[in-house]
């Protein structure tokens, strides 16, 4: 039982699945709490049982399952956004964007599990010191929609000199599409002409990314992050 090996071993010594039985505490008629939760691991082809798997589901999708229904669903959102929340604060603590490393670690946790594209703009200083963050677009499974209008209003707003544009693929693929190619050498020439310097465009895919300097898509003479 996940309650007696916690008390001789400690959180540690517990499976994925008997943690997640610990929050569920009740199973359903001839299955226990444990096997439940073997149930929920195994959603989505999620054969290795990896806890990763609850940031994909839904609030419908995991009351449909028998022996869940919607209070145990909504404990189980409500321990993942604590996760989620947890890693982004520890981060946040001492907040190193300096780099496209950097950057990416920040906002991966954050936004690899998105089902849906979002681009943010970060703001930055001419000492790249963030002065401003903010998210421009939501959209879609595979495409979010990006005005260079609504980048620049708010870069002047932040009193940016620099900015860095981050969004993720759902699919987990960071590669650049077209339309990420060609908006990105858009937004360049524009930052250039205004004095506003789109310094990169990282792509967050699923523990892994894509930097548009990096990839020599976007060069910088300076050379900064």
């Amino acid at each position: 039982m996940p309650y007696e090996r916690f008390a001789k071993y400690g959180a540690a010594a517990l499976t994925n699945a008997e943690l997640l039985a610990v929050i569920l505490r009740t199973g359903t008629q001839g299955e226990s709490a444990t096997e439940l939760a073997r149930r929920v691991l195994s959603l989505h082809g999620n054969d290795n049982q990896s806890l990763s798997v609850l940031y994909g589901l839904t609030q419908t999708e995991l009351s449909a399952i028998r022996g869940i229904g919607s209070v145990k669903a909504t404990k189980l959102l409500c321990i993942t956004e604590i996760v989620r929340r947890i890693t982004k604060e520890c981060r946040a603590k001492s907040p190193e964007l300096s780099s496209p490393d950097d950057i990416a670690a920040y906002f991966m946790e954050e936004m690899r599990h998105d089902s849906r594209e979002k681009i943010v703009l970060l703001c930055f200083d001419s000492r790249m010191k963030l002065v401003g963050q903010e998210i421009l677009s939501v959209g879609t499974a595979n495409m979010a929609l990006l005005s260079p209008r609504e980048v620049f209003v708010s870069a002047v707003r932040a009193g940016a000199l620099r900015m860095v544009l981050i969004h993720n693929h759902p699919s987990g693929d960071p590669t650049p599409s077209r339309e990420d190619i060609e908006i990105t050498k858009q937004l360049d020439k524009l930052g250039e002409m205004m004095g506003i310097r789109l310094t990169d465009h990282i792509i967050i895919g699923d523990n892994c990314y894509t930097s548009m300097r990096q990839e020599k898509i976007l060069e910088q003479a300076d050379g900064t992050v």
